[in-house]
């Protein structure tokens, strides 16, 4: 007997109700934990961040303070009108070190004034929809990325290992403050990774966090914290145009500075956007966390702060803890202003230990560790690349590391194939000479390409078939035009065939560039550069 439907059953089955019910289920299954997770992984990037953001400002020799607010804008803007939900943006390393130069020369009002344009240009490369260039970065060089960041973020640890002396130089620390700090380093790093195995309730870099703190403070443990580093207390950053001269010479002082800050942002911010991609299996917007970027900028110039970009290091605690939605980012930001407004005296007590084991986890998580065991899987060049890019980024900055990785992989891969062009030669019914070019003719396959041929030797009609070959760029229009003039030279005639409709159209635009006649054969589509025809 088969069972009775009932009317209303029967209206399920149509699409629309169906969707509208696997909606409703996503929406009530989703919703509420995601909003709670996402809280919960805001306040944990929150306090990671805090010190990072106190330290670069310190590295670029501005008040703490301008790290901070900085950090509060620039993560609360990206956060609501970014491409990458999940992905944290605040004061940035990568950016502290090229702006330093400009402080030290003409004063923080210049470098607010530097960030206001920065912000322009990346808005500017964002309209223009400039960002999807960064698919063209090779994995070899996203690769050396990640591991010259992993390297550049323990480096960065260090620094809170040395205390100040009354004479104005540093030491290690050393003795019971050191075992203290290792000890309390070595827990945090237990909890984050041993908590998730019991629940996962609650982000376990938060848990380790306050566990760690509480200790501390209940024990009175002599340990180094937030507040020795620099008071975070301040007020809500005012809107101030930043005071420089509005003259041409500030323009020229300031636009060279802009250009290299947006260039370091936008290329960490977009990679950080490809990790975070690989990381969640969802695929971001670079075009429109160009645009965000660019305005979190100038924001953040308009109210004294130093600027910033995507964090590798936040963004992989955000994700890991489970934040992948807005809220995430946004609870970040506005739990850094409350810090910064009301809650000072309570975070300064936080032991430094706590965020280096944080931070160190980062690196474990961030560095590619699988990179190490692709010795003699993969082709050297590409492992050279890969370990170019960490050198460089670890010596210098981030956007020199890509930019030479992207050029030193161009280069390696025209040399590749550059020495895939070669010839099979024949000889037709009609005696003609046939050279049946295969690979690609470019700047630098012509060398290869002029050695192919015996104009001296060969006969009168010599025909070069294009059928597995392509001509790509001027260089190859130079070298066609050389070598017909030297069959010229020698009283004989040379005929392109097979050339593909892009090919000819190359020839066409490049006009009186190149001296070879182009009549199309109906059989063969053949450019002749016959002497006969002047």
């Amino acid at each position: 007997m088969q069972p009775v439907r009932l009317k209303s059953d029967r209206l399920l089955d149509c699409p629309a109700a169906q969707k509208k019910i696997r909606m409703f289920h996503l929406i009530a299954a989703r919703t509420p934990k995601n909003a709670r997770t996402d809280l919960l992984s805001g306040l944990t990037v929150a306090l990671a961040l805090m010190p990072e953001a106190v330290a670069f400002a310190l590295v670029a020799q501005v008040h703490p303070l301008m790290g901070l607010y900085a950090a509060f804008i620039v993560a609360l803007v990206t956060s609501l009108f970014g491409g990458r939900p999940g992905m944290i943006s605040a004061a940035a390393g990568s950016l502290a070190v090229v702006m330093v130069a400009l402080v030290v020369q003409h004063g923080p009002q210049y470098l607010l004034a530097a960030v206001v344009v920065m912000g322009l240009i990346q808005i500017a490369v964002g309209a223009l929809k400039l960002g999807k260039f960064i698919r063209i970065v090779p994995y070899p060089v996203f690769l050396g990325f990640v591991n010259g960041l992993a390297i550049v973020i323990l480096i960065a640890q260090l620094e809170h290992f040395k205390i100040a002396t009354p004479g104005g130089g540093h030491d290690w620390v050393s003795g019971p403050a050191l075992a203290v700090m290792l000890g309390l380093i070595a827990l945090t790093m237990a909890i984050i990774h041993l908590l998730p195995r019991l629940t996962r309730a609650v982000p376990s870099t938060l848990v380790a966090i306050v566990t760690v703190s509480l200790l501390a403070i209940a024990l009175g443990m002599d340990t180094r914290t937030v507040g020795d580093m620099a008071s975070i207390a301040g007020s809500l950053p005012d809107f101030a145009i930043p005071q420089v001269p509005m003259t041409w010479e500030t323009l020229w002082i300031v636009l060279p500075y802009a250009f290299v800050f947006a260039g370091v942002g936008l290329i960490e911010s977009l990679l950080t956007l490809q990790l975070v991609d690989d990381i969640t299996g969802t695929h971001g917007q670079p075009n429109r966390e160009c645009v965000a970027l660019g305005a979190a900028n100038i924001a953040s110039g308009m109210f004294g702060g130093m600027g910033g970009c995507a964090l590798v290091g936040q963004s992989v605690i955000n994700v890991e803890s489970g934040g992948r939605g807005r809220l995430s980012g946004i609870a970040a930001a506005l739990f850094l202003l409350a810090f910064i407004l009301f809650l000072a005296p309570l975070i300064e007590q936080i032991p430094l230990a706590a965020l280096i084991g944080v931070m160190l986890m980062v690196v474990i998580g961030t560095f590619e560790w699988g990179s190490l065991r692709l010795f003699g899987r993969v082709p050297r060049q590409d492992l050279f690349v890969a370990a170019l890019v960490t050198v460089v980024t670890v010596a210098t900055d981030l956007a020199t590391a890509v930019i030479l990785g992207v050029v030193v992989s161009a280069l390696m891969f025209a040399w590749q194939h550059a020495k895939q062009i070669r010839v099979d030669v024949d000889t037709s019914a009609e005696g003609s000479r046939v050279y049946r070019l295969h690979g690609p003719l470019f700047f630098a396959s012509v060398q290869n390409f002029n050695e192919l041929f015996d104009p001296r030797n060969d006969p009168d009609d010599v025909i070069i078939d294009f059928a597995d070959s392509r001509v790509a760029d001027h260089s190859a229009l130079e070298a066609i035009d050389n070598l017909a003039d030297t069959y010229r030279a020698q009283g004989k005639t040379l005929h392109l065939r097979h050339l593909s409709p892009e090919c000819r159209e190359l020839l066409r635009k490049a006009g009186d560039l190149v001296e070879v006649n182009i009549a199309e054969d109906p059989h063969y589509h053949v450019a002749e550069n016959d002497p006969r025809k002047g």
